[in-house]
């Protein structure tokens, strides 16, 4: 269901968007989860993947195998891993593309603007916790609170 009216649910006008879409918005775009370990320690499920992260392949050919982001090729939409090559024809060796998704972040490479961003999102995470939940006391009060309001 459509919730903002000023965002299109039309197929044909968000493949567009995505397709078309600016350097800065394809990074948020190119985000990849985070291994569960990293996932409990930050409380974070995903991450915008930038070089020097070291990443495990999950899905596809390359299963399992794991390395370093050695670019982060927005353009194409994929990142290149070390070690993570096939050979062409006349014998150059050229990296292979992997879409985003289909890895885990098993590293981080952490500086002030990433450990800034990992605690924001886990503040949002954590003000979620609790939302739309009643605890026995909130009802307790609530029913006293209408007892209260049928008297007068």
């Amino acid at each position: 269901m459509k919730y903002n009216p000023r965002v299109s649910s039309s197929r044909r006008k968000s493949r567009k968007a995505h397709f078309t879409a600016p350097s800065h918005q394809r990074r948020i775009l190119m985000s990849s989860p985070l291994s569960a370990d990293l996932r409990n320690k930050y409380n974070v499920r995903s991450i915008p993947i930038r070089k020097d992260d070291e990443v495990q392949v999950v899905r596809g050919t390359f299963k399992g195998r794991d390395g370093k982001v050695v670019q982060v090729y927005r353009k194409k939409w994929v990142i290149h891993i070390e070690r993570i090559t096939r050979e062409k024809v006349n014998g150059s060796t050229v990296n292979v593309g992997i879409n985003p998704s289909k890895v885990v972040v098993t590293k981080l490479k952490l500086d002030k603007d990433r450990k800034a961003l990992l605690e924001r999102k886990a503040k949002g995470r954590s003000d979620d916790k609790g939302k739309g939940k009643f605890t026995v006391d909130d009802v307790a009060a609530a029913a006293a609170g209408a007892s209260l309001q049928e008297i007068d």
